[in-house]
């Protein structure tokens, strides 16, 4: 299976993030060219080689309105920012961002969002840039008690941070990789300055974006993970811990501009992993290649289950869509006899490793169990993506989902129910209609 790793020692941000994946692709000037061409106002995208306690590494310039956004020990560009912001950031070692006399006009996510679908760029990478900018805003929110579109980020700051995300899931799409996981975040130590005052290190966004995650702290002190690196990981990584059991075909190394006595870098490992040999052996088919949104083959997953006998149907019924809109993999119950013959029910919860902790916690909260058992388990899954099709009912989604040797395309329930709905006419009808016509994928 095509696995990426990201080593994060040294924190996380998304301009080393950007250049450790560009040490891995083979075509690195083209990249570059394809990062200047986006039409981000005022922004320059340059690579460098760069060395830290010896090792070499690449190191990624962005410009924005011709300076570039250093912020020493947080290793990339200005942090994101609500509106009544001074927008003056001075981070733990005295370095200071001081925009609020300049001039300079604000972006919002919707702003954001309109600049990334305005770019030529694939689809996919669109909506990976978006969502981890949608990561961003709500963690910003809630830090300042606002929703996630009255989140405000500065022009010159945001422009850079633009071209770091952009850049990530651009390489994230071009690489390709099945299994993506990262080790625990290095989230650094001590304190950070911004216009509010003096926040403890990790900023209040980035503790947010890495709730779940596992985190770690140390004698540096600094902000070595980002709200931008923190936002990047959380959406792209489907796990965290050490470095799963690999053949590894690559290394990138992303370097950050301060020096310390550790090497300031983020590395990144590809290759095939285990989980590749051991599916192959059991089910005689190579796991092949997907993309970044597609689930592993050969996983792991947790199932936690309780027994109740004195739950009315309607707060079962509460519990369940608690757990699933919470991100619950599957919740489902079983009918079974109880102690003293009472009739029960077995509740049953499917999660990843990372949220069973939290799943464990909701189960407790809204069900009358007193305890819940958990089972760690593996399992094999097909790859799975969507695509959307440009039909005559207008855009239809269709799931497809391979590996194996098997391979299977369905259509999207809600769209059949909303066509059926506006024609009058029954799902069947529907699906022979759709398969009656040439589709057009929208990338």
């Amino acid at each position: 299976m095509k696995t990426l790793y990201f080593e994060c020692n040294m924190g996380a941000a998304g301009d080393m993030m950007m250049a450790a994946l560009l040490e891995l692709v083979p075509d690195r000037d083209a990249f570059l060219a394809k990062m200047n061409a986006l039409g981000l106002p005022g922004v320059s995208v340059m690579s460098e080689k760069a060395e830290k306690c010896g090792i070499s590494g690449t190191h990624i310039r962005v410009t924005a309105c011709g300076r570039e956004e250093i912020s020493d020990d947080v290793h990339e560009s200005v942090e994101s920012s609500v509106h009544e912001h001074a927008h003056s950031h001075e981070h733990a070692h005295g370095h200071v961002h001081a925009h609020a006399d300049e001039g300079h006009v604000h972006s919002s996510l919707a702003d954001i969002c309109g600049l990334i679908d305005g770019m030529d760029i694939p689809g996919k990478v669109k909506k990976d840039a978006k969502a981890v900018y949608q990561l961003l805003a709500e963690a910003e929110g809630k830090v300042h008690g606002k929703p996630a579109d009255q989140v405000h980020f500065h022009e010159v700051g945001a422009m850079d941070a633009v071209a770091d995300i952009t850049g990530v899931c651009l390489l994230m799409n071009e690489i390709g990789a099945e299994k993506i996981s990262a080790s625990a975040v290095h989230v650094g130590s001590g304190n950070v300055r911004c216009a509010h005052g003096v926040l403890p290190v990790p900023a209040p966004a980035a503790a947010l974006l890495l709730e779940g995650v596992p985190i770690y702290g140390g004698r540096i002190k600094g902000e070595l993970c980002t709200p931008t690196g923190a936002a990047l990981l959380r959406y792209f990584a489907q796990s965290y811990g050490e470095m799963p059991v690999m053949t590894v075909s690559a290394i990138g190394c992303g370097m950050g501009s301060k020096d310390f006595e550790q090497a300031n870098c983020i590395r990144v490992f590809l290759g095939e992993s285990a989980d590749a040999v051991k599916a192959a052996a059991v089910c005689g088919e190579n796991a092949g290649k997907g993309s970044k949104a597609d689930r592993d083959l050969y996983g792991s997953v947790v199932k936690l289950e309780c027994n109740l006998d004195d739950m009315t149907g309607e707060d079962l019924g509460y519990a369940i869509d608690v757990l699933l809109k919470a991100g619950a993999r599957d919740v489902f119950t079983q009918a079974i006899g109880m102690k003293k013959s009472r009739p029960g029910v077995l509740l049953s919860v499917i999660c990843l490793p990372r949220d069973a902790d939290r799943m464990a916690e909701l189960m407790l909260r809204h069900t009358t169990t007193l305890g819940v058992r958990r089972l760690d388990m593996k399992r094999y899954n097909l790859k799975r993506h969507i695509d959307t099709l440009q039909t005559q009912f207008g855009e239809v989604r269709i799931k497809r989902s391979e590996g194996y040797g098997v391979s299977r395309a369905k259509f999207e329930y809600d769209d059949l129910a909303r066509i059926a709905a506006e024609k009058d006419i029954s799902l069947e009808e529907v699906r022979k209609l759709l398969y009656a016509e040439p589709w057009q994928i929208d990338e």
